[in-house]
Parts: structure tokens; C-alpha cells; sequence
């Protein structure tokens, strides 16, 4: 599941040492396990293949098969596992392989590990993280390529995490092990085998601290997961012809860092919001009612949003690449704010 596409980590890194994203993501399950005993990782082949994407490989080797546990293909009992096991004071991985496959489990996702804290009155918790892999761009069909954060992020009690780079991947992950309720990791497909700086230590990232990788003055581009890769491309492009873009990385959509994009705004006086999701009721719909709220007074411009057409996605190569926004579609809409106001 490699890809060509590079990312320079955010200035936290403090190292040279470059990794992937799914071998950072890896290495923070890792990490995590080691310092504690209570994590455990369940899932179909997690185990002896080490996932379907070979997001936790070598884990086996070291941690044997009562933390690396395969299971049957049964995503409701998997979750189900993971919310009793998480009351009880363990702190489970549940890997679903395809985040099309919660739809099966959504009952014991919106209705048990998302409300369980609240409805015992804080005395019990719901410390786990469900993860996967979502997003088209390999192929994959329908079934198997969506992203579908926005359903998760609109339930009180779930943290919804979207890192875009190898460096977030670990970071993001060490903190979602970490925090007392229950987290969906977002790992996209395509970016898997993107490189970028990684440390070796533990690190955490903060969940609901959006990053900033790049700073511009004319225009910002608010992007979510694999669409940062792409804002990033377009920046570049529109440099060219003197355009100054910020692009701001929310990395998680639940939390999700208003204050961070409101700044932005205030600074550069457009915002076009850009994500893989179907744009009808997707997460940039919630950006721009936040912006409008909290910094209309700074706009020059209505929020402009760039998603996927409403449809289900194509298997078709030509017709997939036409599906997912790309930089040339974010430059278009650039374009297109720059020349109102």
C-alpha cells in the first residue's frame, strides 16, 4: 500500500531519523504496550499477518498471543469485547481493518462505548481505541473506501483522529492509548507508506491541537487526513503565481480545534475547507457554521467547501481518481475566493 507522496513533519520533530506512517503508527502500539500491560490489540489477523495492512507487524514476536488476539470476522462482537474490557480496566486496540465495517458495530459504537462514562456518572470509563482504515484512492470499491468521521464525530463521548503525516500518526496514537475514552483512529489508506521525520521516543500529540504546516496571508485551506497531503501540493502551485497560503491540519475532527481555524481566518479572510468525505452534511458543513459563528466579521468571502460527489465510490480507476478532490481542484477553489470580495 505504498505510495510516492512525502510529507516534511511538523516543526515538533526534533530528529532526522525518517520512518513511515504505518510503521509510525506501529511503533506507538508499540511503545504503548510496553509501558503498559493493560494494552492489548484484538482484530482479524492482527496477529499471524500482522493486519491487512501490516500496521502491526513484529507485535506478535513480542508480545505473544494473549495481547496480539486474532478473531473471527464478527466487528459487533470485536467492539463488544473492547467496551467490556475497557470498563473493566484494560485499555484495548480494536483494530475494524476497514472503517466501512463499523456499520456493522455501530450499535456498540454510538450507543454503548460512546455513552457508557456518561450514563454510570463518570465512575466507569471506556479507555480504548477502535482503529481504521479508511478513504478511496486504491481501488478498493463501494464497500471498502469510505470516510465517514462526520457520523462518529456528531456522537457525544467518541474523539475522532485523522493524522495526515507519519509524524501525527505516532504521536496522535500515543495519546489515543493514553486518554480515558474511546477514540476512532482514522489511518488512510493511501498515505500508509508516505515518509516523514518520526522520533524514536514516546511522544504525545495532544488530541484537539490542530497543527499548522504551512503560513500564508491571501487565503487558508482548512484540510482533513490525505487532503493535507494535497493542500500542501496546491499551496505550492499557487505560489507560483504570488498567492500566500496557510493551510491549517485540524488532525482530529472530534475534538476539533476551532480557535486554531478561527485565528486563520482572521488572518487571511478566506477559508475553503477541503476533505475526502461526500461534501452533502461532511465535516467541512460544521468548519464553515464554526467560522460563520466565530469570525464572520473577518471574511471577505463565503467559506467555500471541496468533498466528493454524492455518490458512492467508483471502483473504477479513472472514475475513482475524478472522485477524490486533488490539488487542482483545491487550486481551482482558491482561485475562485480570491476572486470575490
Amino acid at each position: 500500500m505504498s505510495t510516492a507522496t512525502e510529507l516534511t513533519a511538523p516543526a515538533e520533530a526534533d530528529t532526522a531519523r525518517v520512518t513511515t506512517y504505518v510503521k509510525a503508527y506501529n511503533e506507538a502500539v508499540a511503545q504503548t504496550m510496553r509501558e503498559n500491560e493493560d494494552v492489548f490489540v484484538i482484530g482479524e489477523d492482527v496477529a499471524g499477518y500482522g493486519g491487512v495492512f501490516h500496521m502491526y507487524d513484529g507485535l506478535l514476536e513480542e508480545f505473544g498471543p494473549r495481547r496480539m488476539v486474532d478473531t473471527p470476522i464478527a466487528e459487533m462482537g470485536l467492539i463488544g469485547l473492547g467496551v467490556g474490557a475497557a470498563a473493566r480496566g484494560l485499555r484495548p486496540i480494536v483494530d475494524i481493518m476497514f472503517m466501512d465495517f463499523l456499520a456493522v458495530a455501530l450499535d456498540q459504537v454510538v450507543n454503548q462505548a460512546a455513552k457508557m462514562k456518561f450514563m454510570y456518572g463518570g465512575e466507569v470509563k471506556v479507555p480504548m481505541v477502535i482503529a481504521v482504515a479508511y478513504g478511496a484512492g486504491v481501488s478498493a470499491g463501494a464497500q471498502h473506501s469510505q470516510s465517514l468521521e462526520t457520523w462518529l464525530a456528531h456522537t457525544p463521548g467518541l474523539k475522532v483522529v485523522m493524522p495526515s503525516n507519519a509524524y501525527d500518526a505516532k504521536g496522535l496514537m500515543v495519546s489515543a492509548v493514553r486518554d480515558d475514552n474511546p477514540v476512532v483512529f482514522m489511518l488512510n489508506k493511501v498515505l500508509l507508506g508516505a515518509r516523514g521525520e518520526v522520533p524514536e521516543e514516546v511522544y504525545e500529540i495532544p488530541l484537539g491541537q490542530a497543527a499548522v504546516p504551512r503560513e500564508g496571508d491571501d487565503v487558508t485551506i482548512v484540510a482533513f487526513g490525505r487532503m493535507v497531503v494535497e493542500a500542501l501540493k496546491a499551496a505550492d502551485i499557487l505560489a507560483e503565481s504570488g498567492v500566500s497560503v496557510e493551510v491549517v491540519d485540524p488532525r482530529s475532527v472530534q475534538p476539533l480545534d476551532t480557535a486554531t481555524i478561527v485565528k486563520s481566518a482572521s488572518k487571511t479572510n478566506r477559508i475553503l475547507v477541503v476533505h475526502e468525505a461526500v461534501t452533502f452534511g461532511g465535516i467541512g458543513a460544521e468548519v464553515a457554521a464554526q467560522i460563520q459563528e466565530e469570525a464572520f466579521d473577518y471574511l471577505d468571502a463565503p467559506v467555500l467547501r471541496i468533498g466528493a460527489p454524492f455518490t458512492p465510490v467508483p471502483f473504477s480507476t479513472p472514475l475513482e481518481k475524478a472522485y477524490v478532490p486533488d490539488a487542482d481542484r483545491i487550486v481551482a477553489g482558491a482561485r475562485r475566493l480570491l476572486e470575490r470580495g
